[in-house]
Formats: C-alpha cells, sequence, structure tokens
C-alpha cells in the first residue's frame, strides 16, 4: 500500500484533525481580528496561502487524492456547485437584510468594512466595475482554495476513520464555522471590540450551513473541486451583493 503521508510521522487521525483546527484557526482567528481593526488585511491572505500548499508538503500524489485533490467526476455537479454556492450566499444576504437592515449588525455591511481602502469617488460608472473584479477573482481564489483543502480536505479526512465521513463533515464544519465568529460576530464598534450574542450565533449557524453545503458538492463532483467551486459561487455572490447594493 502507497504512503499517504511524505513521513510516517503522520496518519489520519482525531489527533492530527484537532491539531490543525487549532494550529490554523488560533492565527487566523487574531489575525482576522486585528484586520478588522486596521484594515489591513495583508496576514491574513498569507493564512490561506499556508492553507492551500499544506496538503501537497505533507502528503503524497496518493495522499492528496485521498482528501479529495483529483479529476472532477461529474462536470455537471462542477457548475451546478458554484451556482448552489452563489444561491446560499443570497439566502444569507436576504435574511441579513431582513432581520438588520443597514447596520452593523448585518453580517454583510459588517464585512464589507474589509473594501474600506477603496476611495468613494472610485465606486461609480466603469471604476466600480473594474474595483469589483478585483476583488472577485481574489475572493473566488484566495481563501475558496485555501479553505477547501484544508477543511474540506485534510481536516476532514483526519475525522472520517474514527467518526465516518457524515461526522467528519459535520466537525469540519463545526470548526469553519467557529472562526469565521473573527468576521462577524465580534466587532469592532466605536474603538472597542462588542460580542453580538444573537446575530453571532446566527451567523455562525449560517456559516455550518454553507460549510456543508460545500462538503455536499464534493460528494457530487467525486472531487475537492466541487467544494473549491461552491465557495467560490459564495464569495462571488458575497462580492456583487457588498459592491452593489451595501457600498
Amino acid at each position: 500500500m502507497k504512503p499517504l503521508f511524505r513521513t510516517n510521522k503522520f496518519t489520519f487521525s482525531w489527533q492530527l484533525g484537532l491539531s490543525l483546527i487549532l494550529l490554523f484557526g488560533i492565527p487566523r482567528f487574531i489575525l482576522v481580528l486585528e484586520a478588522n481593526r486596521t484594515a489591513n488585511y495583508n496576514l491574513t491572505s498569507v493564512i490561506f496561502l499556508v492553507m492551500a500548499v499544506t496538503p501537497f508538503i505533507l502528503l503524497t500524489i496518493k495522499g492528496r487524492q485521498t482528501i479529495g485533490i483529483r479529476p472532477v467526476q461529474n462536470y455537471r455537479w462542477l457548475a451546478g456547485s458554484f451556482l448552489l454556492g452563489a444561491s446560499a450566499c443570497g439566502v444569507i444576504f436576504l435574511i441579513g437584510s431582513a432581520l438588520y437592515q443597514s447596520s452593523m449588525t448585518n453580517w454583510f455591511v459588517y464585512i464589507s468594512k474589509s473594501y474600506g481602502s477603496i476611495p468613494a469617488a472610485e465606486l461609480t460608472g466603469e471604476s466600480k466595475w473594474i474595483y469589483f473584479l478585483i476583488f472577485s477573482l481574489i475572493g473566488m481564489t484566495v481563501s475558496p482554495i485555501g479553505e477547501e483543502l484544508l477543511y474540506r480536505g485534510l481536516i476532514h479526512q483526519s475525522f472520517v476513520s474514527k467518526f465516518g465521513e457524515n461526522m467528519a463533515s459535520v466537525i469540519d464544519s463545526l470548526a469553519f464555522a467557529t472562526v469565521h465568529l473573527a468576521h462577524f460576530g465580534l466587532i469592532y464598534s466605536g474603538g472597542s471590540l462588542d460580542f453580538l450574542a444573537v446575530p453571532a450565533l446566527l451567523w455562525i449557524s449560517l456559516m455550518y450551513t454553507s460549510a456543508r453545503l460545500f462538503y455536499f458538492c464534493k460528494q457530487k463532483t467525486g472531487s475537492i473541486y466541487g467544494a473549491i467551486a461552491s465557495h467560490a459561487g459564495f464569495n462571488f455572490a458575497m462580492t456583487y451583493l457588498i459592491f452593489f447594493y451595501i457600498l
């Protein structure tokens, strides 16, 4: 049997999964909170890059195939995955708008602060579309690739042997959702850090559901690329809604 890891020091186990959750989750959480305070998101991109390369550092070709880095088996579902992710984002946008309108308790309104580096004068006409396309390209590549290879890939597979596929998805989705509390839920307002209990709980629940959708798309395509496509669709829709309905 071909080895899955480049070194025999590692094996797919719940201990490895938990270690990866903490190793990436804690610094990412801190960096995002700091980025929300300073409006400088450069270091968060580095975290996503490290997430993306980790499977290629730790795993052999066989190991990478095991976590889903393999050819898509159903390309119709690959396109459908993108649309499902975008649709899920649309639903989450409508929920936030209905409950919290344009206040900072609306998750996408708060997240739109990360676009604050764009001069207001540039958010009109052709310039707005150019910025939208740039931010969309980044949003559809950097975090979807990094997060899906880590959460629906390495972390998921680490829990499969002990808990099975479905429960492994529950665990990786909970980890994914919890770390997104740094994006919304714990917010900087008036120079202080506040916790929005009810909106935060709802946001985490929606992120958990989205993560389960990404896993569903992985299963339907037979490849991690299904999860990446769904996540990319989500981020594309979020960028569009922020640019053309919030900013």
